[in-house]
């Protein structure tokens, strides 16, 4: 199979798809890798790996798309690319559908087999190809939090860890997931006094037991969010229904409940977001304020530790899309039923339900298809 690796060409987006040491391990396995000039110089891989590793350099992101068999991306194609999606392309890649719907429709259109990281699951019912990110999401949440708190940007001021004879900054984290967990622990390094609200008992039971009295857990209820909110400094929202819309938990008439300057960090924007006034933001401009609250809403986080996020996500999507490649994309699938849900699109059918849901489209089963 011929793998196509193009640069990121959304806003501050330095990730890529596949490090030369991923590269290599495709090679070995009788592939052909084409990346392009300079793709991986923002995460800190040259050229001059790519080659080491067998990949062959292409001058342009085109002859990448139209010479292979399969491209690894890590973010959703945008319109400038939707021309180079095809019928006979596989795209492994990040795609969030749910809350896209231009994007949804040029792959239907163009017929295209696409693979979503982020619907992938893991026999324990996980989700290994997001895990990541969330990861690292979730870090830098509570550390985008802290900093937009300054009074420089519009923040009420407050530090997070407080001093002797201060009380702490409070952090509110509505979601228990990958993306509040992490959150919550960078936020508890930084000295905060930290809740998280979950709709899982059980997810609950789990957060209390790893942290203790160090945090306070409360049932989601749009009471205790309101309640939260209320008190709260920066409130992170860490919310995840695979594959579909992000539930809009906090409304627009809710930031009069949140004094001036507290900061809300939405991670769930590339699913729509869970705050009603989210709208996506890039690492060139990543706030804008509403009735004085301030809202950091960037779609790509992890973008901006590049080289960290890239060698994460890859340790995680290499073995599926070796998979794909070797075997082709019917039996990696007859072989593991996990990659099943990762594929939303194929020959012009919508595969998985949460993006036919949105959309109000048919669902095909893929195994039927393929």
């Amino acid at each position: 199979m011929i793998v196509g690796v193009v640069k990121e060409i959304k806003n501050n987006e330095n990730r890529i798809g596949l490090t030369p040491d991923s590269v290599a391990e495709y090679v070995s396995a009788g592939h052909q890798v084409l990346v392009e000039n300079n793709g991986g110089q923002g995460a800190g891989f040259p050229n001059e790996d790519y080659v080491a590793a067998g990949a062959k350099i292409l001058d342009t992101a085109a002859e990448v798309w139209e010479q292979s068999n399969m491209i690894v991306k890590v973010k959703e194609p945008i319109q400038s690319e939707y021309k180079y999606l095809r019928d006979d392309l596989i795209l492994y890649t990040y795609l969030h559908l749910a809350a896209d719907k231009p994007l949804t429709e040029a792959l239907l259109n163009a017929g295209t087999t696409a693979v979503a990281y982020e619907t992938i699951v893991d026999p324990q019912g996980g989700l290994p190809c997001l895990a990541p990110m969330s990861e690292i999401a979730g870090r830098m949440a509570a550390m985008e939090g802290a900093k937009y708190l300054e009074g420089t940007f519009s923040g009420k001021g407050v530090l997070l860890a407080g001093v002797p004879g201060v009380k702490k900054g409070k952090v509110t984290i509505i979601g228990g997931g990958n993306v509040g967990t992490n959150a919550a622990k960078i936020a508890m390094g930084l000295g905060a006094d930290v809740t998280i609200l979950d709709i899982s008992a059980r997810r609950l039971a789990y957060l209390d037991d790893i942290f203790g009295s160090r945090i306070q857990t409360l049932y989601s209820s749009r009471s205790n969010i309101l309640n939260s909110i209320a008190e709260a400094d920066v409130v992170i929202g860490a919310v995840l229904i695979p594959g579909k819309k992000a539930p809009k938990l906090l409304k627009e008439a809710d930031l009069k409940v949140m004094k001036k300057g507290t900061v809300l960090v939405d991670v769930a924007v590339d699913q729509g977001g869970c705050f009603e006034t989210t709208k996506a933001t890039t690492h060139q401009d990543p706030i804008f304020i509403v009735d004085d609250i301030v809202h950091y809403c960037v779609a790509n986080m992890p973008g901006a530790v590049a080289k960290t996020s890239t060698q994460a996500l890859v340790n995680t999507t290499l073995k599926l899309g070796l998979d794909i490649a070797n075997k082709g994309l019917s039996q990696a699938l007859e072989d593991n039923k996990g990659l099943v849900p990762g594929v939303n699109c194929y020959q012009g059918k919508c595969t998985f339900d949460g993006v036919a849901e949105a959309f109000g489209l048919e669902t095909y089963s893929i195994m039927e298809l393929i």
